[in-house]
């Protein structure tokens, strides 16, 4: 197997670990405080991580620590709507779908507030979205609950972080306030990880320890709630992680934003299966579109992906 065949395939599971870690979140969520268990969770992870980045970031600069520590505080307003969202919300499908929107919003946001041109697929996508997103809220005749807005709000805040998380593990030249070209070094991908788990921790943390009640949980915890933390913290967070930063190490040319599209379709598969839960035909259309925008957003990636797959199967393979 090719180790582009391999990335894919890796990619694969990486989904299939994110779609379980929502199985495992609401387990946990169940039986403690959502703020608390995503701030255990996030600095298990990032504590392996770290440990694993130690030598990379002993090398990193003051600029690097600090840009990698600001993505992470994005990421944990992001995390803090995704779990208010799964805790107050009735499907987890549904949530899902909602959340991927942050993939058709991530490159408006480089357009609006980065000036990055986009193909023509991201502006047909949006109308697609906005319309499965209306159709999820007719349920409730436009008066969407709270785990919906949480959701939104979540998508929103995970494109500013995909854009800025990107940027950060990029190399780019900037221009400072005195007209000076800086160039901006890029962090490597496992210690930029390791400071933003650790960072979404840390900020989940403070919002627990200000609005939630821990004795419940401190006290007297039921046993099955460290399997799904620990589950939470070390399959669908550390292992995600590391996984799919080996996938995209395998390939430069990896069809993984294609393939992350699949992440909604598990979580919606497996919360019929684990939870019981069904959608009505209203959600099935809402969840339909959402997905297509996700397709016609990635229609460019899409289309290289089937090229090279193609080309792939027509080459000769050499004994």
């Amino acid at each position: 197997m090719s180790d582009a065949h391999k990335s894919d395939l890796l990619l694969v599971v990486v989904t299939l670990l994110a779609a379980v870690g929502w199985m495992f979140s609401k387990e946990a969520v169940l039986m403690m405080p959502p703020l608390l268990f995503m701030a255990i969770r996030f600095l298990i992870a990032g504590g392996v991580l770290f440990l694993l980045a130690l030598p990379s970031l002993r090398r990193l600069s003051m600029d690097q620590i600090q840009r990698s520590i600001g993505v992470g505080a994005v990421f944990g307003i992001a995390m803090t709507c995704w779990i208010m969202g799964l805790f107050h919300g009735d499907s987890m499908g549904e949530g899902a779908f909602l959340t991927s929107l942050g993939v058709v919003i991530v490159p408006i946001l480089a357009r609006v507030v980065f000036g990055e041109a986009q193909p023509i697929s991201t502006w047909l996508a949006i109308p697609i979205a906005v319309a499965g997103l209306a159709l999820l809220s007719l349920e409730n005749g436009f008066r969407p609950d709270p785990g919906q807005l949480y959701f939104v709000m979540a998508a929103f805040i995970f494109a500013l972080y995909f854009t800025l998380n990107t940027r950060t593990a990029n190399q780019r030249t900037v221009v400072n306030k005195h007209g000076e070209t800086i160039e901006k070094k890029k962090v490597p991908a496992l210690p930029l990880t390791a400071m933003a788990l650790l960072t979404v921790g840390a900020v989940t943390l403070a919002e627990s320890a200000i609005t939630e009640p821990w004795a419940a949980t401190l006290t007297n915890p039921p046993p099955i709630l460290y399997v799904w933390v620990l589950a939470s913290a070390i399959i669908a967070t550390a292992g995600r992680f590391l996984l799919q930063t080996y996938a995209q190490s395998l390939s430069a040319h990896s069809h993984g934003v294609v393939i992350l599209i699949l992440e909604p379709v598990w979580v919606a598969l497996f919360a019929a299966v684990w939870f019981s839960e069904s959608m009505t035909l209203l959600q099935i259309g809402g969840c339909g579109l959402i997905f297509a925008a996700l397709l016609v957003n990635r229609w460019n990636a899409l289309r290289r992906a089937l090229k090279g797959l193609v080309k792939m199967k027509n080459t000769p393979q050499s004994s």
